[in-house]
């Protein structure tokens, strides 16, 4: 009987919907390996911390590393209590992060409205100066900046009464300031921005909206998909510092949780203390990353597209 045309579009339909799922397979595969393959290091950490150090040491040669097996315990996890304050690490950690982010959100994106929505002379140069900024690493300017922070005033309260003193070492100014401009997220805003509709400007100028008003009402609104890349990739950077803390902060009780770090490693290390240490920085971390997951993927996928 002969075959219908129906019938030959169907074949050829069948066997590519076949080959799609064929390759969506595959791909899911390939997806799930290298998810467990970049979990393995916090795999190993998490079970590493419940275990003392010989057998740490005694299972790093097969799979026994990344399960819990043998003795496990919480006893690494008090002795680090022990060992380091870290509720106060943590606490400085979060009050320092946290006000990088909110002050550097508004900074940088004021700034990226001047050099993409206003127009005025050099803001070519400025925007190119402020790129180029993105080619020097921190290692290279970070003791001239030291010693720029050690001879700025600041003012001091003791007994109730305001002081007047030089410097700033030993703060937790000095751990924020420093950060809360920077090139990248203002030239990410400023991209950004550019794409907006210079339209609503102008109709907003007609209505004797100012600059200002202009900058809140109606830039900030359409333009969360930027500030939600810009606070999650300045989150992560500010939660890590470790080089800058080390080198302008010598009083315990300022110190955030990575110099916490360095107390592990002063006589014998102490790795299933480390791992509990670890650990325990780390979760923060998951926990905002999982929570905001969705809004990070959509943030960056927006971002890319529309910058």
């Amino acid at each position: 009987m002969a075959q219908t045309p129906r019938t030959r579009r169907t074949r050829p339909e069948a066997s590519e919907r076949r080959l799609r799922s064929r390759r969506r397979v595959w791909s899911y595969l390939v997806l799930v390996g290298l998810a467990v393959f970049f979990l393995f290091p916090l795999v190993f950490m998490f079970v590493a911390s419940l275990k003392p150090d010989s057998q740490i040491l005694s299972d790093l040669g097969g799979w026994r590393a990344f399960l819990p097996v043998g003795e496990v315990g919480l006893d690494n996890y008090s002795a680090v209590f022990d060992r380091v304050p870290v509720g106060q690490f943590l606490f400085n950690s979060l009050l320092v992060t946290v006000l990088i982010v909110v002050l550097g959100l508004v900074v940088n994106s004021m700034a990226g409205f001047a050099l993409s929505r206003l127009r005025w002379r050099g803001r070519g140069l400025v925007l190119s100066v402020v790129i180029a900024t993105l080619i020097v690493p921190f290692e290279t300017y970070a003791v001239p900046l030291v010693y720029w922070v050690a001879h700025l005033p600041t003012l001091l309260v003791q007994d109730g009464t305001v002081v007047y003193d030089i410097g700033w070492l030993n703060s937790y100014e000095v751990q924020i300031i420093p950060f809360v401009a920077n090139a990248f997220s203002i030239f990410l805003f400023s991209q950004y921005f550019s794409t907006i509709p210079t339209s609503l400007d102008e109709a907003a100028r007609i209505d004797g909206a100012s600059w200002f008003t202009i900058y809140r009402k109606i830039v900030v609104p359409l333009s969360g998909p930027a500030f939600a890349t810009v606070a999650i990739l300045t989150f992560l950077p500010a939660w890590n510092q470790y080089l800058w803390p080390t080198m302008v902060v010598q009083d315990e009780k300022l110190r955030p949780v990575m110099v916490g770090m360095q107390y592990f490693f002063q006589d014998n290390p102490a790795w299933g203390e480390i791992m509990a240490y670890t650990s325990m920085i780390t979760l923060p971390v998951l926990v905002v990353f999982l929570a905001f997951q969705r809004a990070f993927v959509s943030s960056v996928a927006a971002s890319g597209v529309k910058g």
